[in-house]
């Protein structure tokens, strides 16, 4: 029996898996050349071989930790057991190059690939690095054609007017921005049947409701505010804010969220853009092996079931 089988299963884990927080197991070449920022006059904490660990470099493993792993060896010994591991970690380090494989093809060969992807990367950031502009009529723009996002975030309580023709509803939209009651007002000319016997009380909103046009102009309006004449296949409706609050979602942290998902999508357009003018200046010939690929162009859609008899 060797020495390796007499260390429980368990231990053996959770010491792969400090190893792996190191940068050490599951990239190999990576971990081999796993450098940390050259610092002057660090003080040494530790000489392995004669190779000192010193303190910039401690603390840069440290930083390059996961929260959950940093709490891990928290609970575990701390960075006195941190420490531990990372000499663990350059005595298996010295093995390897001892062994010469850190100069073996497999690994030159990943080492370039993981070259590759940091340079991709920062190509990427170059490339949309310049500051991208959200003006705020684009972005209300945006709130606008996802109001129904943002109606799911709030508690909304509506009225609305429906009348038939474009004249009567400017001119109940007149009355009302002279003093008029909406709840009489919409009693006496709706035809919205189901509302108008509540004064138009739509009651708590859902988007949808009345439709998107309807869902949009809410977005706009503040509490007591009406809008201007909407039309739509029912008529042309008047719609009356009479409340907005938080809903389970924040209305807030809606809006930021969609903010954040324009500014991506303008950023991958603006990727889009510039990889679209390297491939115009560039001279791309498909050799005739590139068939093996070229013609592949996925599965073809499944046929619809035959209808049943």
């Amino acid at each position: 029996m060797t020495q390796a089988s007499t260390v429980p299963s368990s231990a053996f884990r959770s010491w792969m898996i400090a190893l792996a927080c190191l940068g050490l197991t599951g990239s190999l070449g990576a971990g081999l050349a796993g450098c940390s920022p050259a610092t002057e006059e660090s003080p040494v904490l530790v000489v392995v071989n004669g190779k000192p660990v010193t303190q910039s470099e401690f603390e840069f493993r440290w930083a390059e930790l996961s929260p959950a792993a940093q709490a891990r060896y928290k609970s575990e010994g701390g960075k006195r057991k941190f420490l531990d591991d990372l000499i663990s970690r350059e005595l298996l380090l010295q093995a390897a190059r001892k062994e010469g494989l850190d100069q073996s093809p497999s690994v030159r060969e990943r080492l370039e690939r993981v070259k590759e992807q940091l340079a991709l990367e920062e190509l990427m950031r170059a490339a949309i690095r310049a500051q991208i502009d959200l003006p705020k009529e684009e972005l209300d723009a945006y709130y606008t054609a996802h109001s129904a996002e943002l109606l799911a975030a709030e508690q909304i309580r509506a009225a609305q007017i429906v009348v038939p023709t474009a004249a009567q509803a400017k001119d109940l939209k007149r009355q009302l921005d002279e003093g008029g009651d909406f709840a009489k007002l919409a009693q006496r000319f709706s035809s919205d049947q189901a509302t108008k016997s509540r004064g138009g009380d739509l009651g708590p909103y859902r988007r949808g409701v009345v439709g998107p046009k309807i869902d949009a102009v809410l977005m706009t309006l503040k509490p007591g505010m009406v809008s201007e004449p909407v039309e739509t296949r029912a008529g042309f409706h008047l719609v009356k804010l009479l409340s907005r609050e938080s809903g389970d979602a924040s209305p807030l942290a809606a809006r930021e969220r969609l903010q954040q998902e324009l500014y991506a999508e303008k950023q991958r357009k603006r990727f889009e853009e510039y990889l679209s003018a390297l491939r115009s200046t560039a001279t791309i010939r498909m050799a005739d092996a590139s068939r093996v690929v070229t013609e592949d162009t996925g599965l073809p859609p499944a046929a619809p079931p035959a209808p049943a008899p």
